[in-house]
C-alpha cells in the first residue's frame, strides 16, 4: 500500500487534494482532524489528559472546543501542550485504521494531516505533498467551514507554520489558488510521478 501524506495549514485545501485522489484513483483516506474529533468523543484517556491540562475548557466529560481554541491559538506553549497530548492518541488510532486498509488490500492511502511532520506521521508515509493557498482565501475558507470570525481565523493561521515550513519538508507542493481544474491537473501530475515515475504533462 502506497501511503501519501498530505499536509498544509488550515484552509489550504488538503482535503480537496485527498478527495481528488479518492475520487480519481480510489485511494483510501484517513483524515487526522476527523480522527482527533472522534477521539474527543470516544477516548476517555485523552479526555482525562486534556481535562488535567485545560480544566477551564472541560465541563464534566465534555470539551468546549471554542474555549480550547481560544486558549491554544493565543498561547504557543498551550498549543504545544495540546499537541503533545493529542498527537500520541491520533498516531495510535491512525495506525489502527491503517491496519484495516492493509487487510482490505487497499492500493493507495492518503493521510490528511495538518501536523503531519510535527506529530511524526510523516515517518509512516512513502511520499509527502504540501498544499498552500493565499492567506485571504484561507481566512475565507476557515470562516465558512468553522463558523468563526476573521480575527479567530487569522489567529489560527498565525499559530501555524508558514509556507516555507512545508516547502522545505514536503516531496511535492501544490499551490491552491481556487481553480479546481488547475489543482486537479497538478494533483494528477504528481500522482503519475509518484506511481509511474513519469510526468504525463511533458508528453
Amino acid at each position: 500500500m502506497l501511503i501519501i501524506g498530505i499536509t498544509g495549514g488550515s484552509g489550504c485545501g488538503k482535503s480537496t487534494v485527498s478527495k481528488l485522489y479518492c475520487d480519481i484513483y480510489g485511494a483510501a483516506t484517513i483524515d487526522a482532524d476527523e480522527v482527533y474529533h472522534d477521539l474527543l468523543n470516544n477516548s476517555a484517556p485523552m479526555m482525562k489528559e486534556l481535562k488535567r491540562r485545560f480544566p477551564e475548557a472541560v465541563t464534566g466529560d465534555k470539551l468546549n472546543r471554542k474555549t480550547l481554541a481560544g486558549i491554544v491559538f493565543s498561547d504557543k506553549a498551550a498549543l504545544s501542550d495540546l499537541n503533545d497530548i493529542a498527537h500520541k492518541f491520533v498516531i495510535e488510532e491512525t495506525e489502527r485504521r491503517m491496519s484495516v486498509f492493509y487487510q482490505r488490500n487497499a492500493e493507495y492511502l492518503c493521510i490528511d494531516a495538518i501536523a503531519l511532520f510535527e506529530s511524526g506521521l510523516d515517518s509512516i508515509c512513502d511520499v509527502t505533498i504540501g498544499v498552500t493557498a493565499p492567506r485571504a482565501q484561507r481566512i475565507a475558507r476557515i470562516i465558512n467551514r468553522d463558523g468563526i470570525d476573521s480575527m479567530s481565523a487569522s489567529a489560527r493561521i498565525n499559530a501555524q507554520p508558514d509556507d516555507n515550513f512545508y516547502i522545505e519538508r514536503c516531496d511535492y507542493m501544490i499551490a491552491n489558488n481556487g481553480n479546481m481544474d488547475e489543482i486537479r491537473l497538478e494533483a494528477e501530475r504528481i500522482f503519475n510521478i509518484i506511481t509511474k515515475g513519469t510526468d504525463d504533462t511533458d508528453e
